[in-house]
């Protein structure tokens, strides 16, 4: 493989592997030991010298930023797929300049916001893997997961910010069942859709898969354990709900369903923590060599390592530029959810299941379809699970923590219907991971089972307070509950 690297005088030198080899052979014994000390080579495969702390997979070979350099590598961005999703750029500005131009015009503010969405988080995604590609294997894994997961969070936190709990209140605004909804929603979006592309793609151009147990069987019992937690809630309220106690009426119900809830998100968030302790410090060896030899399967990698890398400055600020357009959408999109739910009939179910987690995931999935396709199951499962167990024991749990400070009545009182279709949809998906091997037939199951979940949401009404649908209790005005107003739906 050809590279260029610079001599002392500045010109540009023509090198080979041997070269390369050799130009390390000639380095003080020092430089070898320490060389060898840290399994770290002096020049990377496209013969760019390797900076101290950088993986070699992302040396770059280049410092600072430089325009032409990061237009040109941000716009071919990690895929065929990711490339084409660029073409969707122009809907950026057209979505700020018509939220400002035309304010009253709620649909194709929400429309060009929500098509904007997805070539900024692409953006943010492309990001977060070239930083992870400077980083150890798992811990890179595990900045791109989360890096991936900001978008979810940043439209959780700006549909708390925007909720208005008081019936009575001129800017009245319950967004917390869209919220609710769009957590499992977004475990639906990467466990049951995106789970069952990577199989289908990845049987598209082989018989079959395979996958260590060190990700598929750790990955399903989180799941197992994070949907166990987030049901407990729900449960507690649907047993209770109509009980002729004398303490049980429905502001003691919810307030107590309240304090389940934010016990249960400190509870998940340090599982969460245990669980990134696990995969960084006591096993990372285990996951390193599971992702390691699946970097030895993949059929483009040859491609991959001479791509044209971004720089450490030129990562930070695609992340700014992509993180500030996300927040502004985020913002955008939220502004008209009410209207497109009070005023064009969409229900809270299907905005929450379907529609937001489908923009939030959009890059995270084609990141983990492409890794499927070139067969590397274990690195597109790590993103996978990965997303879904940060959806589930952090990001949910910390809109409820966050709400807790801001004094927001943010719990985890799922509809039945939700909280169901979630229970199902783990188990369908941890008996598929149970094996270690998946097909194209599996993926397309899981796909076909993610559309008849999308239908039924379409389908399901807004619940009214007090119904037998509802996770909200009934009551005629707006009562305090432990401190806290109950929550009204329309």
């Amino acid at each position: 493989m050809f590279g260029k690297r610079r001599d002392k005088a500045g010109a540009g030198v023509q090198t080979t592997g041997q070269d390369l080899e050799l130009a390390n052979s000639h380095e003080p014994k020092e430089a070898q030991t320490h060389q060898h000390k840290h399994h770290r080579p002096l020049y990377n495969h496209n013969g760019h010298k390797v900076t101290r702390g950088i993986h070699p997979d992302g040396e770059s070979g280049r410092k600072g930023i430089h325009p032409h350099h990061f237009v040109r590598i941000s716009a071919r961005s990690a895929s065929k797929l990711s490339m084409i999703v660029n073409i969707l750029w122009p809907f950026v500005p057209a979505a700020i300049a018509v939220r400002y131009a035309r304010p009253e015009d709620h649909v194709l503010i929400f429309a060009l916001n929500y098509i904007a969405m997805v070539p900024t988080a692409n953006l943010l995604g492309f990001a977060g893997q070239e930083l992870a590609r400077k980083l150890p294997k798992v811990f890179g894994v595990l900045v791109e997961t989360f890096l991936g997961g900001i978008v979810e969070i940043v439209l959780f936190m700006v549909l708390l910010r925007k909720n208005v709990d008081d019936p009575a209140a001129e800017n009245y605004n319950n967004f917390i069942p869209v919220i609710r909804a769009a957590i499992l929603g977004s475990i639906l979006a990467n466990v049951v859709l995106c789970l069952g592309f990577c199989f289908f793609a990845g049987g598209l151009r082989r018989e079959e898969q395979e996958f260590d147990p060190a990700i598929s069987e750790v990955g399903s019992g989180l799941l197992l354990t994070a949907g166990f937690g987030l049901m407990i809630p729900a449960a507690f309220f649907a047993s209770l709900r109509g009980s002729t106690s004398v303490d049980d009426t429905p502001e003691h119900l919810a307030s107590q369903v309240l304090d389940i809830s934010r016990v249960t998100a400190v509870v998940l968030f340090i599982a969460f923590l245990l669980y990134t302790w696990f995969q960084m410090r006591t096993h990372h060896s285990i996951y390193d060599a599971v992702l390691e030899k699946d970097e030895a399967k993949d059929h483009d990698r040859h491609k991959d390592l001479k791509k044209a890398k971004l720089t450490l400055t030129e990562c930070i600020l695609a992340l700014v530029i992509a993180i500030t357009c996300v927040s502004l959408h985020a913002v955008f999109l939220v502004e008209n959810i009410e209207y497109i739910v009070h005023e064009k009939g969409i229900s809270d179910s299907f905005m929450g299941l379907i529609l937001v987690p489908l923009v939030e995931k959009a890059a995270e999935n084609l990141t983990a379809v492409d890794e499927a396709w070139d067969n590397q199951m274990n690195f597109a499962l790590a993103h996978v699970l990965g997303a879904t167990i940060q959806t589930a024991l952090f990001n949910g749990p910390l809109v409820v923590i966050v709400g807790w400070g801001l004094h927001k009545a943010m719990d985890l009182n799922f509809e039945i219907f939700n909280a169901v279709i979630l229970i199902l949809a783990v188990i369908v998906a941890g008996n598929f991971l149970r094996d270690g091997k998946s097909n194209y037939l599996e993926g397309a199951l899981l796909v076909f089972i993610y559309i008849i979940i999308a239908i039924a949401a379409f389908n399901y009404p807004n619940p009214v307070a007090g119904a037998a649908n509802t996770a909200e209790p009934s009551a005629a005005t707006g009562a305090e509950a432990g401190g806290h107003k109950l929550r009204f739906l329309r």
